[in-house]
């Protein structure tokens, strides 16, 4: 038998035997791993390697009421297979699933080897390469799925990103502000009508480790053939918040913010740049405000004083939205530098 001491539940040590991940004499220890609020993950030492395995949450560990399908983890399964086919180096290997059970395994990376780029990030590491490849690496995925009807009908998962991603960021924020209730509800009908791509939907720094083969893509749960326009304002939302808490590294931030979507579209050739563009415009002050008044603010911005620069920024855009990304950064920039000035 397996050493169920550290095991969270026999049905996983009964997972790894089953699919020949573990001998049924060989002894496994479990750890949890820190930093998910949809999914428990562990890393499991076996005797000669180690592997992680991933068990999505029904109720989601934020402090506003959040549940989402289950299901969703044979669709990250699903998104890892793909991401393997086409770009092998920038995703964890995929070994086993049982959607049963909810959950599956994949390899683990060493976080010596693979350090996680928001850590990197918040420490002052800012590199305008590891932008450059983020943006390459997004784009790559899209382009390699674009258009595909055989995606478009195995990632119907709009259920799953209304309940992940359209509500909990949109919708929840619209209730926080009424009087741009009308926008933020249009904005989310827009986005959840285009459908071009495989679209991961949680393309966050805290996603991506930065590993000797260049960013590795982690937490597919929102995956949906949908609009691309939501990965890249996603993660370039999470570039101009950081300038929030490392002024320091605002230029360099803002240099990042650039080179990844100037990377990004020098693989996006499915539609014209300005339609999306403009998507993912409309789409980066709402991402914006939801980081502050949805259901998953940001943990670091954790002064009143931060959450209303990011609000007085925020809001105008979505009055008056603009086409174009670096119209959105600079008047970000603009905002944060008058904020600096008046205290």
């Amino acid at each position: 038998m397996m050493n169920e001491r550290n095991s969270p539940d026999p049905r996983l040590d009964a997972f790894l035997i089953e699919h020949r991940l573990a001998a049924p004499n060989e002894s496994a220890s479990w750890h949890p791993l820190t930093g998910g609020v949809s999914s428990d993950i562990w890393r499991v030492d076996l005797a000669d390697r180690s592997l992680c395995v991933k068990r999505a949450l029904s109720t989601l560990k934020v402090a506003a009421q959040w549940q989402a399908p289950v299901s969703r983890n044979a669709y990250e399964w699903a998104w890892m297979q793909f991401a393997a086919q086409h770009c092998p180096d920038n995703v964890p290997t995929p070994l086993a699933h049982d959607p049963a059970l909810g959950v599956f395994a994949m390899s683990f990376l060493s976080p010596a080897e693979h350090p996680v780029w928001k850590q990197q990030l918040m420490a002052g590491q800012v590199e305008i390469e590891t932008a450059k490849a983020v943006g390459h690496l997004i784009g790559s995925l899209h382009a390699a799925s674009a258009e595909s009807s055989e995606l478009a009908k195995a990632f119907d998962t709009r259920e799953n990103f209304h309940a992940l991603r359209l509500d909990p960021y949109l919708i929840a924020t619209s209730a926080r502000h009424p009087a741009l209730a009308s926008r933020l509800e249009a904005l989310a009908r827009r986005t959840a009508s285009v459908r071009t791509a495989l679209v991961h939907g949680d393309v966050s720094p805290k996603n991506i480790l930065i590993g000797p083969m260049g960013p590795v893509l982690l937490d597919a749960e929102c995956a949906w053939f949908g609009d691309p326009a939501f990965d890249l304002a996603f993660c370039l939302n999470h570039l101009l918040l950081k300038c929030l808490v490392r002024p320091d590294q605002v230029d360099a931030l803002i240099v990042s913010f650039k080179a990844l979507t100037e990377a990004y579209f020098d693989e996006a050739d499915w539609e014209l740049r300005a339609g999306l563009e403009a998507r993912a415009a409309a789409l980066l002050p709402a991402l914006l405000l939801a980081r502050v008044d949805g259901k998953s603010p940001a943990e670091y911005l954790n002064d009143e004083r931060l959450r209303d620069q990011v609000r007085r920024i925020a809001v105008p855009l979505l009055y008056e939205p603009v086409a174009d990304l670096c119209q959105v950064a600079a008047a970000w920039v603009e905002g944060i530098g008058r904020h600096r000035l008046q205290r």
